[in-house]
């Protein structure tokens, strides 16, 4: 009779630590030596594997360039990694009550805070192996770009925010759901509606309300965030707003949590209720309502900014605009820099102008976006004196082939609402894009079908370890 109770017991005796410490280590054991975050890890490869594959195939027709390959690879990366530490932290309690193995972590001398920890930490750590991995695959696509670094740095950091934020999600979802199944839709139904905004046409996320979305969903949030860096070359501050959803997602998610859900850990699960129902509910309303005011303040303040009011204007100032190249011959990825002169030719003072750069495709109908070829669309002219002139600098990076028409427009400022006035338009640059052949589409093979043969391997020896441990580990048992 006591030699049955012995292997019973010695889970909750190797918990009987007074840290978190041992739990991590055995919830981390589980999971990696287990063999069931490595399958998912093969899954993720394979899927990595077959889109890189793909797009380089695409890039054989319709060249892609080096960034924006960079940033559908990271993005994938990112989008993949947050869903494992979704699914990992929905699974973390609600799979060990169905299990049976949640009691004996209840009954541990270890507080419920603790046990908590060690589960979030367990349901971020598969962030750190998908980004690890994904790093090849970008190496591969971005074909030594200089966008490479700084884009996979920002999107470590901005994965292990999300990472953090969902995994606690997971967790928390975990917590108050009385079976796995229940967690694991709940968890899956919440990924896939912050996943719809990136699904709308095109059109639908223009405007205000589309903006807005934009800003809320923290999924669409960081791809425009992204996008705008590694693709258009955009300074970070420039988009940084697009972070304060993911930023406040991780804090309340953590903070809830934490502060609230961990102390009240329930063997059957449930979510528990304060004693001061009313005064909690309020509470929870009043900060709810202080977010809503704070994004929609982020969301708002753009639109707030107006130019500030000039005297009325009688005529448009006399300004020339000059460019310092005509034309140009070049190959797709290549870069080609020029300088505009704005110059007042007029007897009185310019009011604020503002210089725009606009592509035309002149052999296709089908429309260029500049922010595409030019991290800078527009620039700001002070008022010129008489006589004064005014240098701006500009680069153009060829994305596709074909004929294009670079021009530049001066804007003068109205001074009211309802003035307008004439832009005045400078000579074209004609840009004669050949083709970019340097590609070699067999190189991402090598990464492509390597990578999950590879990690397959290393899950065919954990799982040969982890059962054979295992076995080593009943033998004395079965002795006693």
């Amino acid at each position: 009779m006591t030699s049955t109770t012995r292997p019973a017991a010695a889970p909750t005796g190797e918990l009987s630590g007074s840290t978190w410490w041992p739990i991590l280590r055995k919830e981390l054991t589980e999971l990696w030596l287990g063999g069931r975050l490595v399958l998912l890890l093969v899954l993720f490869t394979i899927l990595m594997s077959i889109t890189s594959v793909m797009r380089e195939l695409e890039n054989e027709a319709n060249l892609i360039p080096p960034p924006e390959m960079v940033f559908l690879t990271v993005l994938s990366a990112l989008s993949f990694g947050v869903l494992l530490c979704l699914v990992v932290g929905a699974d973390s309690i609600s799979g060990d009550r169905e299990r049976g193995t949640f009691e004996p972590l209840l009954l541990s001398p270890v507080s419920r805070r603790r046990i908590v920890l060690a589960k979030f930490v367990a349901a971020v750590s598969p962030w750190p192996a998908a980004f690890l991995l994904s790093i090849p695959y970008v190496v591969v696509l971005g074909q030594g770009d200089s966008v490479i670094v700084p884009g996979m740095l920002w999107t470590l950091a901005i994965g292990t925010l999300l990472s953090m934020a969902f995994a606690a999600f997971g967790v928390l979802v975990s917590m108050w759901s009385r079976s796995n199944r229940t967690s694991l839709f709940v968890c899956l139904l919440v990924y896939l509606l912050f996943l719809l905004p990136t699904q709308l046409p095109g059109e639908a996320q223009k405007g205000p309300l589309g903006y807005t979305i934009q800003q809320l969903d923290p999924l669409q949030a960081t791809s425009e965030f992204l996008e705008k860096f590694i693709v258009n070359n955009q300074p970070p501050s420039s988009r940084f707003s697009y972070l304060v959803t993911s930023i406040l997602w991780a804090a309340v998610t953590v903070g809830l949590l934490f502060i609230y859900a961990a102390p009240r850990l329930q063997l059957e699960g449930g979510i528990p209720r304060l004693r001061g129902a009313r005064s909690a509910a309020s509470t929870a309303m009043t900060a709810l309502l202080a977010v809503g005011l704070l994004l929609g303040a982020l969301v708002a303040a753009p639109l707030a900014v107006r130019a500030a009011g000039y005297p009325a204007l009688a005529e448009t100032p006399k300004i020339e605009i000059e460019i310092d190249k005509d034309a140009e011959t070049m190959n797709v990825g290549d870069e080609v820099e020029f300088t505009t002169t704005v110059t007042n030719a007029d007897a009185v003072a310019t009011p604020p102008m503002v210089v725009a750069m606009n592509i035309i495709n002149l052999g296709k109908s089908d429309p260029v976006d500049p922010e595409d070829w030019s991290p800078q669309r527009t620039q700001s002219v002070d008022p010129l004196q008489p006589g004064e002139s005014a240098e701006q600098s500009w680069s153009v990076e060829a994305v596709l082939d074909g004929n294009y028409m670079v021009y530049l427009t001066a804007i003068v400022k109205p001074g009211t609402p309802e003035q307008t006035t004439l832009p005045i338009t400078s000579p074209g640059i004609h840009l004669t894009v050949a083709a970019f052949q340097d590609t070699n589409p067999s190189g991402v093979l090598p990464v492509a079908i390597g990578m999950p043969i590879a990690l397959i391997v290393v899950a065919f020896l954990l799982r040969r370890y982890w059962r054979r441990d295992r076995g080593r580990a009943s033998e004395p048992a079965a002795a006693a």
